[in-house]
This record gives structure tokens, C-alpha cells and sequence, in this order.
């Protein structure tokens, strides 16, 4: 999976309305191939952003957990590590 789409559940604070607009923007761009849909192709690419971003919220919403929220920062400082990690192997 594409690996801009940062996983939303759980998370203190919670996802906010434009980071799942986002994440779905990710997943059509990724499905569809393309950054910029043709003309001939932006009311379906816009309609399927609009439709997976009302889904994921949905989701989210109704998702149940007993864990505690991730903390952002903590969460972004493992992501930057594995990062690094990486980057170091490939190098």
C-alpha cells in the first residue's frame, strides 16, 4: 500500500476531517495511476475522493478499541526512525 496513507484510528488528538480527505486522495491517486486525472476524468476521480473520504470517516467513527490513543508525536518519531533505518540499509 502506498505509504503516504498514515493509519487515523486511534490517535490523540483524533484524525482530522482533512487528514482522511487526504488519505483518500492518496488511495484514488494510487488506484487510478495518475496525480491529475484528464479532464474527461476529474468528476469521477473528485466523485470517488468524495465517496471513499465520507467511507473512511464512517469507519472511523465506528471503529472500537480498549487500547489508549497513540500519541502523534511518539507515532511520527517511530516513523521518521524507521526512516532512517531505511536509508541506512539502502546506503
Amino acid at each position: 500500500m502506498c505509504r503516504n496513507i498514515k493509519p487515523l484510528n486511534n490517535l490523540a488528538p483524533p484524525a482530522t476531517p482533512d487528514e482522511v480527505a487526504d488519505a483518500a486522495l492518496q488511495y484514488v491517486r494510487k488506484i487510478a495511476g495518475t496525480r491529475k486525472p484528464s479532464r474527461a476524468n476529474q468528476e469521477a476521480f473528485d466523485r470517488a475522493v468524495a465517496e471513499i473520504t465520507a467511507s473512511t470517516q464512517k469507519l472511523l467513527e465506528s471503529l472500537v478499541t480498549t487500547a489508549p490513543p497513540k500519541d502523534r508525536e511518539e507515532e511520527a518519531a517511530k516513523a521518521r526512525a524507521r526512516y532512517q533505518a531505511r536509508i541506512a540499509a539502502a546506503g
